[in-house]
């Protein structure tokens, strides 16, 4: 399916979904966090798809943030309904139940941040840049910024973070945990399909038990987290990859995860 504001391309049981809105440095307006949605169902249902990639077209920038012609309309009760619009997205992307890896080349600011905050793992170029500079414009982050920042870097970094608007550079947010890895931008798509083929060669049932096991410890107890784990690695055990995998193991040699 053809989209204004995305590209979509499926190789290898791994899609790449690309913001395409160069001449607004990839801003996210209401046209493109409803294509997004859109493609996440898709990709969600699809049994041909294993792992996620997201980045944006160019090199300036992955998403400069929202597009502040419609934010700038907005009063109290729209401006409630603008931030939920987009969470609820963003809610999609990290429970899509699928691994999505953030391919950040350039500008990550403001609802850009967001984004790849919403997604599980963060690869970016050596000339990203990040930031939640929403102070700037007289609001807070409205996407999830204010939660999943604060749980992923700690409330002290996540303070200075959202209370300066300062942007910082990909190798400091590498140091205080927003990035996994840097690279230089000529590689990092290939880095990010590197890592996408990796996990797309794991047993995919365990892939979706970890990820949900991790999003949960957010919202419960340690000890909760712990049943609940133990109950996932329960249902693992009574999967023909937990077969296969162990029976590989056992054989020195590698697994052929059937995944179907």
């Amino acid at each position: 399916m053809d989209y204004n504001n995305l590209i979509v391309a499926v190789e290898n049981r791994i899609a790449i979904i690309t913001i395409n809105r160069p001449e607004k440095l990839n801003a996210l307006n209401h046209e493109t966090f409803s294509e997004l949605s859109e493609v996440i169902t898709n990709l969600k249902n699809d049994k041909n798809v294993y792992v996620i990639i997201l980045t944006g077209v160019g090199g300036k920038a992955f998403v400069a943030g929202a597009d502040i012609v419609e934010l700038h309309k907005n009063n109290a009760a729209q401006g409630k309904e603008f931030s939920e619009f987009g969470q609820a997205v963003f809610n999609q992307i990290e429970n899509v139940g699928k691994p999505v890896i953030a391919a950040v080349n350039g500008f990550a600011l403001g609802g850009g941040c967001e984004l790849a905050l919403a997604c599980h793992i963060r690869l970016a170029s050596e000339n990203a840049k990040f930031g939640q500079p929403e102070v700037n414009l007289g609001i807070i982050p409205g996407y999830g910024g204010t939660q999943r920042l604060t749980k992923l870097v700690g409330t002290g970094k996540a303070f200075e973070f959202i209370l300066t608007g300062n942007l910082y550079s990909a190798e400091e947010a590498m140091k205080i945990g927003l990035v996994n890895s840097v690279f230089p931008p000529e590689e990092l798509l290939e880095k990010a399909k590197e890592m996408a083929n990796t996990i797309a060669s794991k047993g995919q049932y365990a892939v979706r038990a970890s990820i949900e096991a991790i999003l949960k410890s957010r919202e419960i107890n340690t000890y909760d987290g712990l049943s609940y784990e133990s109950n996932l690695f329960g249902l693992c055990c009574d999967t023909d990859d937990f077969k296969e995998g162990t029976k590989a193991f056992l054989e020195k040699r590698k697994p052929n995860f059937d995944n179907s």
